[in-house]
């Protein structure tokens, strides 16, 4: 039987505590969660270089970062994608890709795809919202950037949606999404 029909399976995360991580940032540096103590959260996007869906968002991502980092929410891109299957997403690749696009933001290799794990990101581009909340960090939101990636200009942030809410000290009233793109291969199935 055909598994066309097949609906794809849904992990739900929010509420998950995320553990402080640390990963190579394309610019040779590490970059860490504990490093941002007086941030209120961020906006984590697992997303890669050879992905045409995750290409399209590209700009949308410097948009997002330049928005709210000043306003405590910085964007991290991390790629989880395996480099022995898709040359292009080295960390060679990658320091290409963030020069090329005018990346203003970190854009972490997860090597070892533990971070993606921890996060059950299924595809590129999976978007994530983390709050800190006592010292913890809290996921929020998990899914989609948006409701239409071919055009931005028509497009509902679901990420911007999340951050608005929780800066105003409310709920997030549409905590998941489904991602969709390329499929993230993991290393052991």
């Amino acid at each position: 039987m055909a598994s066309a029909n097949r609906k794809p399976t849904v992990v739900h995360v929010i509420g998950n505590e995320v553990k402080p991580f640390s990963l190579r940032n394309c610019n040779g540096k590490d970059f860490s969660l504990a490093d941002y103590r007086d941030t209120k959260g961020f906006i984590l996007v697992f997303t890669c270089n050879h992905c045409p869906f995750a290409k399209l968002y590209m700009q949308r991502l410097n948009e997002m970062n330049a928005k709210y980092k000043s306003l405590g929410v910085p964007l991290i891109a991390i790629n989880p994608m395996d480099s022995n299957i898709y040359e292009e997403e080295t960390l060679a690749g990658m320091q290409s890709w963030a020069r090329e696009k005018k990346f203003n933001f970190p854009y972490l290799q997860d090597a070892s795809q533990d971070i993606a794990r921890m996060f059950h990101a299924t595809h590129t581009p999976d978007a994530f919202v983390i709050w800190k909340k006592g010292g913890k960090w809290i996921i929020r939101y998990s899914g989609a950037i948006d409701d239409n990636g071919e055009k931005p200009a028509q497009a509902h942030s679901f990420i911007g949606l999340a951050v608005d809410q929780l800066l105003s000290g409310k709920m997030v009233s549409k905590p998941e999404t489904l991602s969709f793109g390329c499929a993230i291969s993991y290393r052991g199935g």
